[in-house]
């Protein structure tokens, strides 16, 4: 599957597809090509990566895998690195890896000589949501991805066989972000995937994949198209992630285990129907979501996290809600100032839904 993104000016294809790596690139009108590699993902695939490298004569740097490559420390390290090859404005960096290789590589090429081309080969589920849209970053101790940019890359190449060696934790964490973007569009069934993917062993099934994450990444190219630089619908896309960025930090669970609640809680922030919502937990549950072994911090450490999201303004905390519109009974999207004793009382009832019964 080929796309094309439809800005008014400088769009780029997105491949998706098992063997993408192998279709026919040219890359040689740049300079100098270095490729940003996740030392995990290199570790399972360094056949077939540098199979690709060697191709169009792309130098490789393997980094530190995950979210603990998006440090200043690192930032500077690889930015010197660089600097030391004499890298000129005509370069370009590749991405391979994860979500965070690619806010990392893509916030390196927006700021060193201010600014070189790059593109992005995601390797999880997770990054078919990171990869486009041109989001990228570093995180601060006072949060996540909070020094940053918007950088578009200029091709992303997703070759699907690098799925297959993902772990169930991975699997699941990237398969949230599919669900946000079936939730988001008024256009999508959440029940029709529901009943593609029943269970773990579905998750599995890459012409199911294909077809489901080229709708969440056609999902996420629409709002991005109309609202670039996040003043208003882009914003649509952090459903689940308020709620979801703080858990992910207080209690250090992987980001998309961590949006799953963060969309729980939501849908009870917004009164959806208990029936739906109970539903939605069990057949959550049978695809292998942990939802009785999360072990809730006291609301305050939450509530701080909330009161840090980047969507607020002032000191109020802003949320994304799902309603049902009262004419047609479409998903509609809004974004709301919560006060903190819906969002404490909100907390209980989560916290009831999910099975905890050990508080710290």
């Amino acid at each position: 599957m080929r796309l094309m993104t439809t800005y008014v000016n400088d769009n780029y294809p997105i491949v998706i597809e098992q063997g993408a790596l192998n279709q026919p690139y040219d890359f040689s009108k740049y300079d100098f090509r270095f490729a940003f590699i996740d030392e995990q993902v290199y570790q399972y695939h360094a056949v077939m990566i540098d199979t690709f490298l060697n191709k169009h004569q792309i130098k490789k740097v393997v980094i530190p895998s995950g979210e603990k490559i998006k440090q200043l420390k690192f930032y500077e390290e690889y930015i010197n690195l660089l600097l030391e090859h004499k890298i000129t404005r005509n370069s370009c960096l590749f991405a391979i890896g994860g979500g965070a290789c690619g806010d990392f590589t893509g916030f390196v090429a927006a700021s060193i000589l201010r600014g070189i081309d790059f593109i992005q080969i995601p390797t999880t589920i997770l990054a078919h949501d990171s990869a486009v849209g041109g989001k990228v970053g570093i995180n601060s101790k006072y949060g996540k991805n909070l020094i940053g940019a918007f950088k578009r890359p200029k091709a992303v190449i997703y070759d699907l066989r690098f799925l297959s060696t993902l772990s169930t934790t991975e699997t699941l964490s990237g398969f949230t972000e599919l669900i946000k973007h079936v939730f988001i569009n008024p256009n999508l069934d959440i029940y029709r995937l529901m009943n593609d993917f029943k269970e773990m062993n579905d998750l599995k099934d890459f012409h199911k994949l294909e077809s489901w994450l080229t709708k969440g990444i056609q999902t996420k190219l629409e709002i991005v198209i109309q609202d670039e630089f996040e003043g208003n619908k882009r914003k649509y896309l952090n459903f689940g992630h308020t709620f979801g960025h703080a858990i992910e930090v207080v209690n250090r669970i992987p980001h998309g285990i961590a949006v799953h609640y963060g969309i729980i809680f939501a849908l009870v922030l917004a009164n959806f129907p208990s029936k739906f919502i109970n539903q939605y937990v069990k057949w959550t549950s049978q695809l292998g979501y942990p939802n009785d072994q999360i072990q809730m911090m006291d609301f305050n450490f939450y509530l701080e996290k909330m009161k840090q999201d980047k969507k607020n303004k002032g000191q109020h905390v802003h949320f994304v809600l799902l309603k049902k519109n009262d004419k047609d009974q479409k998903n509609i999207l809004l974004i709301e100032s919560i006060e903190e004793e819906a969002l404490y009382n909100t907390f209980n009832a989560f916290k009831a839904i999910v099975g905890e019964s050990n508080e710290k």
